[in-house]
């Protein structure tokens, strides 16, 4: 299998997770920029980046142009002019308020906010939405699995009528997550790979991409020590020699978004341009160090 796709895709430009080339917000390690985003447009061009993904989330709210026409049109503008596009949104808002452990009206409301979601997409160009299921919003049964399961079936319909893919991003091991997505066995349901998650929880990405590897449709590149938090590309435990093995095997022609590590506060531009040098020598079959 060869492996042009990858060296292609560095050459052309990475993505970036929304907020990391302005400060940090109210000490929040990822959130929506608020009264920063357009500032950050700006600066994704200067970093030589193709684009973000878009975060929506509860700390944003108010302030997001997702949420009103008028700030959608302004959303657009600003990012042709940069020449830079939003590949993906990323919901932590449903990280916030998640679709379990909620009662049947916060359901209700939460999985309408969600539809509502998925059903903007087609105005802004958007195809995909990652869907977090970690942290506060992880699935921690199998009964869980079975309410999750329920849900994104609701959500097909939107999704289909607005040509959306939902990338699912969870904590659960290679056979859990195999077995859940068996059931979901829909072209629009795929899995939102999550490099430094899966080395802080000692997941081995050949057993990863054993069980699902043809259902990875989006990556997010990360670096995390074994049980711990992130950390610079390369001072980490993720296997990257062995992930670029495994997407040359799968054929992987999805897109990659920077999630890393923050450096010095101020220097968030030259850090991500760092950053994504160091990603894009790694696409091209270069050691990461």
């Amino acid at each position: 299998m060869f492996d042009d796709y990858l060296k292609h895709y560095a050459e052309a430009g990475l993505y970036t997770m929304q907020g990391r080339l302005v400060s940090p917000q109210d000490g929040r390690f990822q959130s929506f920029p608020r009264g920063q985003w357009r500032e950050e447009v700006e600066l994704a061009a200067a970093a030589g980046l193709r684009g973000i993904e878009w975060i929506y989330d509860l700390y944003g709210e108010g302030a997001n142009p997702l949420e009103t026409p008028q700030g959608r049109i302004e959303l657009k503008a600003c990012l042709a002019e940069q020449g830079v596009s939003v590949v993906s949104i990323c919901a932590d808002y449903f990280m916030d308020c998640p679709l379990l452990r909620c009662t049947e009206s916060e359901l209700k409301a939460r999985l309408e906010r969600l539809q509502w979601l998925i059903g903007i997409c087609p105005e802004m160009g958007i195809g995909r939405v990652v869907l977090p299921f970690v942290d506060h919003s992880r699935i921690s049964s199998d009964g869980e699995q079975l309410l999750v399961i329920d849900y994104l079936r609701r959500l097909l319909p939107a999704a289909q009528a607005a040509a959306v893919e939902l990338h699912l991003e969870t904590d659960l091991a290679p056979e859990p997550f195999r077995r859940l997505l068996q059931v979901l066995d829909h072209p629009l349901i795929k899995v939102n790979y999550d490099a430094g998650n899966s080395a802080s929880l000692g997941y081995a990405p050949v057993d990863e991409f054993e069980a699902y590897g043809e259902r990875v449709g989006s990556f997010h590149i990360k670096d995390r020590r074994l049980g711990s938090s992130t950390v610079p590309l390369g001072q980490g435990d993720a296997d990257f020699a062995s992930l670029r093995e495994q997407l040359i095997r799968f054929d992987y022609q999805g897109d990659f978004v920077l999630q890393v590590a923050r450096g010095v506060p101020g220097e968030e531009t030259a850090w991500l341009r760092e950053m994504s040098e160091l990603a894009a020598e790694w696409l091209r079959g270069n050691r990461l160090v």
